[in-house]
């Protein structure tokens, strides 16, 4: 009997003492929850959770300060995330803080994290709604390591064929292997540093002429610096676009002219017309010019006959000498 009675204590304080040790772990793990700690609650809206739920940790600058308490869908668009934070963490949470989903490690669990920025405002208060960030996701970041590697095997696909297609090449290893190209690439290179120089030396020229001109030197110069030879050319030039108005005006007369000596050739007017149309008139000039060819044959003959003639032959003997003299 009294052996019974010491199993039945013996039972007792086991089963007091594990309760007790699972009150105690209950209470730890509650306290890392802050379900048994003072907490203050802040909110923040998110277009997509990427899979963060109620109880995953929330960190201010690394540390784990809170977890998410509840995540509440507002639209087709929004959602609504509300963290339990230590009330120990309100004195250095700002208003202006910006909340982001991470990741624990590569492939962990949905974290909230909240980042300080370097300008000051108010401390947060209960309720208050902080502003949000977009984050590198896990999945996006996979999905595009996934499509970098398949371009990375595509290249190397073509690298592949590409090595083996010069590999294969008769005539691409003949080029290499060909002795003669190394003078001729060598020579190609010394015309171009050749070249270079000239080019260079060119440009120094160019600059020093440039210099020359900007102190005035040389016609150029003067035509850039001296005001009185600006002053000349301009002068010059004057002048020559005057003669070039006087010119288009002697134009334009001699325009008028010939439309006047064509205006009288079609009505049949003026001197204009008599010498270009008229027949009588133009048959009393070739008469005109008959008469005088016939009268200077006539004339002639009257001299010559004059010269044979006994009163003025010596006349004329004597000036033939005075010809001969000379």
């Amino acid at each position: 009997m009294a052996k019974q009675i010491f199993n039945n204590i013996r039972l007792g304080i086991f089963v007091l003492a594990g309760m007790f040790f699972l009150i105690l772990i209950l209470y730890f793990l509650g306290k890392n929850r802050n379900l048994f700690g003072s907490t203050f609650t802040i909110k923040a809206h998110f277009g997509n959770v990427s899979g963060l739920r109620a109880g995953n940790n929330v960190r201010f600058a690394g540390i784990e300060v809170g977890t998410v308490k509840k995540v509440k869908i507002l639209s087709d668009t929004l959602i609504e995330v509300s963290m339990a934070i230590d009330t120990k963490l309100k004195n250095y949470i700002y208003k202006n803080a910006e909340v982001a989903i991470g990741t624990d490690g590569l492939v962990g669990n949905k974290v909230l994290n909240i980042t300080p920025v370097p300008q000051r405002a108010a401390l947060v208060n209960d309720g208050d709604l902080l502003v949000t960030k977009k984050s590198t996701d896990t999945e996006e970041m996979l999905k595009t390591l996934n499509t970098t590697n398949e371009n990375i095997a595509f290249i190397s696909e073509e690298l592949k064929q590409t090595v083996l297609k010069i590999n294969n090449s008769k005539a691409l290893w003949a080029l290499l292997n060909d002795n003669s190209i190394s003078p001729a690439v060598n020579k190609s290179l010394s015309n171009i540093q050749k070249a270079s120089s000239e080019a260079n030396n060119f440009v120094i020229g160019l600059n020093e002429m440039i210099a020359d001109i900007k102190k005035g030197k040389g016609s150029l110069g003067m035509l850039v610096s001296d005001s009185t030879f600006a002053g000349n050319l301009n002068e010059a030039v004057y002048k020559i676009q005057q003669v070039g108005d006087n010119a288009n005006t002697l134009t334009e007369k001699l325009n008028e002219i010939a439309k006047g000596i064509q205006s009288d050739v079609d009505k049949g007017t003026g001197t204009a017309n008599l010498v270009l149309k008229d027949s009588a008139f133009a048959g009393n000039i070739n008469r005109s010019i008959e008469n005088i060819e016939n009268a200077t044959d006539a004339f002639n003959q009257n001299m010559e006959a004059l010269k044979h003639n006994i009163l003025f032959r010596g006349y004329y003997k004597k000036l033939e000498k005075q010809k001969k003299k000379n």
